[in-house]
């Protein structure tokens, strides 16, 4: 995990995607986190952009770097939507309204994520428009800025999301309703990044599998929307869960969300991704070794380790080149 900072001030969590043989010869890849396809997109002030052109020469450097190391640099593409204009979480998580700073949030029907929030306005034909021309402008900005896999942020309550669960999109047009209405965007949105972004890249998309709440978004959809997102041409799903609703009651425990990544590979033949409370080497190793998923992705663990790669190569026994100021602390196996 790191963090970096940019003319606008902005940081951006990276997390760091442990390959599979089958997914790019098993380089490491490392993806920015939730960058914002536009300004009203941002979860927060503090986060990292791609609306303007002027995000590129930043975000090239950091895309040199990776390369320059041997690993792949990824970009996750996404809009908030209604949790947009938040303070940043390690400051009071509370939405910021207009006259204190913030900005009008959008989402598929004006129903707020907390009822304290502004309501946000939903988009019209022409909102919606500016979304897609948003995340096809944001895709030519990754590729200005080096970037090799991009991964639509289809989950955790975020905008595309918003659309695909009936507990948030509340429309009567071709957009919501019916099944095939409510992914209609993000069908919409893959086509439009496809328009530009090469053929020979990767294309994730992030979903949350279920909202854990009646009535909302389920796994038997999320099965049915990657389907529909393979024979796109769409590479990998990355399975994780919630975020859309206050209502959610998630049951938590060590790689809780594997689950939904094995299911979705099992009955539709797309790679997947696991991520959630995967810790240790492990636990990751037997999840790819079972064919589970094809990925692990982490994220708040190297928060917690920072060398995690390292520490996970040892407890694996896998070779490893360390970076030259650290081999001095190597272990060793003394006699």
């Amino acid at each position: 995990m790191c963090q970096y900072s940019a003319e606008d001030g902005f940081t951006s969590d990276y997390h760091l995607v442990h390959l599979g043989s089958r997914a790019m010869g098993g380089a490491g890849l490392i993806i920015s986190e939730a960058a914002s396809v536009s300004p009203e997109g941002r979860i927060s002030p503090g986060d990292i952009g791609i609306w303007k052109d002027e995000h590129i020469a930043g975000l090239k450097r950091i895309t040199d770097f990776i390369h320059q190391y041997g690993g792949v640099a990824g970009i996750q593409l996404a809009h908030a939507g209604r949790k947009a204009s938040f303070k940043a979480p390690w400051l009071d998580p509370k939405q910021i309204s207009i006259a204190e700073g913030g900005w009008q949030t959008v989402a598929p029907s004006a129903i707020p994520f907390n009822e304290e929030d502004t309501v946000p306005e939903a988009l019209d034909a022409a909102g919606i428009a500016k979304v897609k021309a948003d995340f096809r402008a944001a895709t030519e900005r990754s590729i200005a800025a080096g970037f090799k896999v991009i991964e639509l942020h289809a989950a955790h309550g975020y905008l595309i999301h918003q659309f695909l669960s009936p507990l948030s999109n509340e429309r009567t047009d071709e957009y919501g309703g019916s099944f095939e209405n409510r992914v209609r965007l993000l069908l919409e949105l893959v086509d439009v990044v496809q328009e530009v972004w090469p053929a020979e890249n990767p294309l994730f998309v992030r979903i949350s599998a279920t909202d854990w709440a009646a009535g909302g978004w389920n796994a038997e959809e999320s099965v049915k929307l990657a389907a529909l997102l393979k024979a796109k041409g769409v590479d990998l799903i990355d399975a994780s869960s919630g975020g859309l609703t206050k209502k959610q009651e998630i049951p938590i425990f060590p790689g809780y969300q594997v689950q939904f990544a094995e299911q979705i590979k099992k009955e539709t033949g797309i790679m997947t991704g696991a991520v959630g409370l995967i810790t240790d080497a492990q636990q990751a190793e037997e999840v790819l070794k079972d064919g589970q998923a094809d990925l692990i992705f982490l994220a708040r663990e190297f928060l917690r380790d920072p060398y995690f790669p390292l520490h996970a190569a040892e407890a694996l026994e896998v070779k490893l080149k360390w970076p030259v100021q650290y081999e001095r602390a190597k272990p060793r196996k003394h006699h």
